[in-house]
């Protein structure tokens, strides 16, 4: 498994930001982090709008759910068939944001360890043959040394992830009555929309303002607007 990872995902990453960092070493370590994160993106974006459009239909199936929840209560055989039928008459797979996420975490992780690595003395010995070695990276970008914490670029970052969790969020439609069950999930995921609404921004920001260092953080901003961009591009809702 550590060979995998370090083959298809590591490595590859590794020398994506070295390449970019020597096709254009004026931009400094910040540019090529920037390109890298672009490429990244662009290339698992068809598994970010599958995860990301099945998690929008499930929030909007929400109501629908609980009202099953609630009316089949006692009959849980029943109560798996009605859901089962929704999940097919809007086609909707409740498990379908599952993989993509999962694949995406290991992405993240493999270019969370090759911005760290790749912040100090380029490594020559996991270099392909074609990528050429600059040696040292410069950390310097726009003024700010992305070796170091950097409150500016966490406080963005913040900002970026409460946006991207507000647009995540779909307005709840008329309550069902209240002191039902379905109410009392519908208040409970209304709870939790909220904490993850505010909660991952303030996390976000005091990750970034005492432990990440700057290159991190600056992948995390960008990688955050590039999801927010591409949600306002394909799924947001239209207006009539």
């Amino acid at each position: 498994m550590a060979t995998f990872f370090f083959s298809v995902l590591y490595q590859p990453l590794y020398n994506l930001l070295v390449f970019v960092y020597t096709i254009a070493p004026w931009g400094g370590l910040g540019l090529a982090i920037i390109v890298m994160t672009i490429i990244v993106k662009t290339l698992v974006l068809p598994l970010t709008y599958k995860s990301m459009k099945s998690q929008k239909e499930l929030q909007e199936l929400q109501p629908k759910i609980a009202e099953i929840k609630e009316k089949f209560k006692d009959d849980k055989e029943t109560m798996a068939k009605e859901l089962m039928g929704v999940y097919k008459v809007h086609n909707v797979n409740p498990f379908a944001s599952c993989l993509p996420t999962i694949v995406q975490l290991f992405v993240f992780i493999a270019l969370y360890k090759a911005l760290e690595a790749g912040i100090h003395t380029v490594n020559p010995e996991i270099l392909y043959e074609f990528v050429r070695n600059p040696g040292t990276m410069s950390p310097m970008f726009l003024g700010i040394d992305l070796s170091k914490v950097s409150i500016l670029l966490a406080a963005l970052s913040a900002v970026c992830q409460y946006f991207q969790a507000k647009q995540m969020i779909t307005r709840r439609p008329p309550a069902v009555a209240r002191g039902t069950g379905a109410a009392m999930d519908e208040d409970m995921t209304a709870t939790m929309n909220k904490m993850m609404l505010y909660m991952l921004p303030i996390m976000m920001f005091g990750l970034g303002a005492t432990t990440l260092v700057g290159g991190v953080t600056l992948y995390i901003f960008v990688s955050t607007a590039f999801t927010y961009a591409m949600y306002a591009l394909f799924l947001s809702p239209k207006k009539a």
